[in-house]
């Protein structure tokens, strides 16, 4: 009751200050009446998109801690967004590849078992320290939250998980064809940039966030986080290399742009480098 009484005395401030007091209050949490109620309260303010970015962050990580019920797995329904692209329809993953999902994998053997091809075999063999061992060292504490995008992957360790779950990675073009739309958009909510619309470098939360917090980058069709947030890889490259979309949170708005693209080495990985699904 004392939980219930607390949440209570929350709901009744300013929406801006419940944010911040709901996210401090949600480690406190024992009474499952009270932790669905506390969910359901911060689900609500983020769809609001109200508070600072910061506070916003905390109440995304709050999120987690309780269980976020947004999150999926590739094999519901609703995990997927039909997209009409140039080549036909394409079904893209709501949300960039989370934690959550990777984690599940990783914990069933997908990193013994997974349809490695030869190269990214080989690749795995000669690491030292793939995704299952850098999560586990200290200061990879912050980026290994349930409902954040995963990150520090390599292409090759992206393009098995999305095999393995018989998917594969969106060609850039085709992600391109999802930012933009038939109205051509330069952002998932068009233009100009503006200021709170993605995590990126200009929010200065200097890591990932929750997926969907912010509600402006989302298309029509309910893609979210093509703009900031992580960086994604590509099914599709030049040479020996793959292209990936660069908007995240360490990069400027300028990486965020619907045609934004880098290349790397499938062997790479940085702290922001994550992944999305894509089906036919």
């Amino acid at each position: 009751m004392a939980d219930l009484r607390e949440l209570q005395s929350i709901l009744g401030q300013p929406s801006d200050q419940r944010l911040a007091a709901l996210a401090a209050f949600a480690p406190k949490v024992s009474d499952p009446a009270t932790r669905e109620a506390t969910v359901a309260a911060l689900l609500g303010l983020i769809a609001e998109g109200v508070g600072a970015p910061r506070d916003r962050l905390a109440a995304g990580e709050a999120l987690a801690l309780l269980g976020d019920p947004r999150l999926r797995t590739p094999d519901q329904a609703d995990y997927w967004v039909k997209v009409e692209t140039d080549d036909g329809a394409v079904h893209f993953g709501r949300f960039p590849v989370t934690n959550a999902e990777y984690r599940r994998w990783v914990d069933a053997g997908g990193y013994e078992t997974g349809p490695w091809t030869a190269e990214g075999r080989a690749w795995l063999s000669k690491c030292s320290d793939p995704w299952p061992v850098r999560s586990k060292a200290a200061d990879a504490a912050p980026y290994i939250i349930d409902n954040q995008p995963v990150v520090g992957v390599t292409w090759f360790e992206a393009d098995t998980y999305a095999r393995a779950h018989g998917a594969r990675l969106p060609r850039f073009d085709e992600r391109v064809c999802a930012v933009r739309g038939k109205e051509k958009r330069p952002y998932p909510w068009g233009s100009p940039f503006g200021e709170g619309h993605a995590n990126t470098q200009e929010e200065v939360l200097q890591k990932p966030c929750a997926v969907g917090l912010y509600r402006s980058d989302v298309t029509p069709e309910g893609l979210f986080d093509l703009a900031g947030n992580v960086a994604e890889w590509a099914g599709d490259g030049a040479g020996d290399q793959y292209w990936y979309a660069p908007g995240a949170f360490d990069e400027p708005s300028m990486a965020a742009w619907a045609k934004a693209r880098e290349i790397a080495r499938p062997d790479a990985r940085w702290r922001s480098s994550g992944f999305r699904l894509a089906k036919d």
